[in-house]
């Protein structure tokens, strides 16, 4: 094995253009986007709400979230299909958003409940006798010192939703809204396979991840050091 004989540039024109590669690339990137966005505004405030808040029917809302975790991905695949059918949005971006958040949700509050939990009580009774309301409380102070969880968080629901394959590929098949692992299955012909172009699609599709990779490496592993010296 070794690097290529021939360089063929044209194989990411033909993906690109020819393969309409760079419109599966577009909804695959907004709708990472808008998941990620969404699922951590939730968890860092419902994770907030669980753990520090006292409230009514906490630990009961808390199980119901962390039961979440026991349900198998694809066992609400039918269930869901005839849900979006009769919603009327199949061949929607929002029939594959949805289960995305939903499903980010139960494991992300479980951690960042815990990094809540961590936290010592004195800086929220330093805060209240300062002035603080509950929300500068939560954005100024707690937030803060856990936005390397988050982070780490939003990295593998960035993954998870940009690599999902069976929900988009039965929710979704207007071309138009494809995202790109659907696209990229598009290309393989039955009778014949151009695999330049699809190698081309390949490397288009790792790029984004790299770039979140590097954009979040440094939280990810400053959330791993938290939880080495806390535990």
């Amino acid at each position: 094995m070794g690097p290529p004989l021939v360089w063929k540039v044209e194989n990411y024109s033909n993906a690109l253009m020819g393969g309409n590669v760079f419109r599966y690339l577009f909804n695959s990137v907004w709708v990472s986007v808008v998941v990620v966005f969404v699922t951590s505004v939730l968890i860092a405030t419902t994770g907030y709400a669980l753990s520090r808040m006292r409230w009514k029917l906490k630990k009961a809302a808390y199980w119901v979230f962390i039961s979440g975790m026991t349900i198998p991905l694809h066992a609400t695949l039918l269930p869901l299909f005839i849900l979006f059918r009769n919603m009327g949005i199949m061949n929607n971006p929002m029939a594959i958003i949805f289960p995305y958040i939903v499903f980010a949700l139960p494991t992300g509050i479980l951690i960042l409940s815990n990094a809540y939990a961590t936290l010592p009580g004195e800086l929220e009774e330093s805060a209240c006798i300062d002035g603080c309301n509950i929300y500068q409380m939560f954005w100024k102070i707690m937030f803060p010192l856990v936005k390397p969880t988050l982070a780490a968080i939003a990295l593998f629901t960035f993954l998870s939703s940009w690599n999902e394959l069976m929900f988009a590929m039965t929710f979704i098949s207007d071309p138009f809204w494809k995202t790109l692992t659907v696209g990229l299955q598009s290309l393989s012909g039955m009778y014949y396979t151009e695999w330049g172009p699809i190698g081309a699609g390949m490397v288009v599709a790792t790029a984004p991840v790299l770039v979140i990779y590097l954009l979040l490496s440094k939280q990810v592993q400053k959330a791993l050091i938290m939880g080495a010296v806390k535990g």
